[in-house]
């Protein structure tokens, strides 16, 4: 009995070898799709930074320019989910040539900015209480997610029309999709907002303007497997 089985096993595994294996005819194809907006909302983070030789003092000294940064935030009516500490630092550094420590401190302040009018406002009163460095200012769109779907539906339709332009000289269909794979990437550029100066005016009320919002590109691409039929 087991002999026969054997047997059995034997000639159902030649049998299946044997069979050519069916190719199901698709072609791969990418698609981008982008959206352009304006940005309607940046995320800064500042930065105060204090140097001196005894780590109490200048911890203390960074505290009181802190404190005195968050409460002008405060009056700009930001909303308190609106800013944070994003980190804090106290660092001694060795002065080789003095042969003495020195020491650093650091407090990182993250904000939202949803008005971009209150921009020059909040950025010069930030430097005038004490901020002494500007890490980064991102502009993004509060309809984020709205733009991201717009762009991936943009997508596939250029993964679609790329098939039917490949296959139409072939008398070929394009037909169902095998394989989606989202490749997109998201990513905002980053200007440093240089310094707090502008041209002189004539006019000392006239209002300043220190930034070129231009647009963002909200982009998506898709690697996609379409069936030929």
């Amino acid at each position: 009995m087991k002999k026969v089985l054997l047997l059995l096993s034997v000639l159902f595994l030649t049998i299946s070898y044997g069979q050519e294996v069916k190719q199901i005819p698709q072609i791969n194809v990418n698609g981008e799709g982008k959206v352009k907006v304006i940005p309607d909302q940046a995320t800064i983070a500042v930065t105060v930074e204090t140097k001196g030789n005894n780590a109490k003092d200048v911890k203390k000294q960074n505290d009181q320019k802190i404190e005195a940064v968050l409460k002008f935030i405060k009056k700009m009516n930001l909303a308190p989910a609106d800013f944070k500490t994003q980190r804090v630092a106290l660092n001694p550094q060795y002065d080789y040539e003095k042969k003495k420590h020195n020491y650093n401190a650091t407090q990182t302040i993250e904000i939202l900015l949803r008005d971009l009018s209150k921009y020059d406002e909040l950025m010069e009163g930030l430097v005038d209480e004490g901020i002494n460095r500007i890490n980064t200012v991102i502009f993004q769109s509060s309809k984020l997610a709205q733009y991201q779907t717009e762009a991936r539906k943009l997508a596939m339709k250029e993964a679609k029309l790329k098939a039917e332009d490949y296959v139409s000289v072939l008398g070929q269909k394009v037909g169902r999709a095998m394989t989606i794979s989202d490749n997109s990437q998201t990513f905002y550029p980053q200007p440093v907002y240089s310094a707090m100066k502008t041209m002189e005016r004539s006019d000392a009320d006239a209002p300043r303007e220190t930034l070129a919002l231009g647009e963002i590109n909200i982009t998506a691409n898709v690697s996609v497997s379409f069936i030929l039929e």
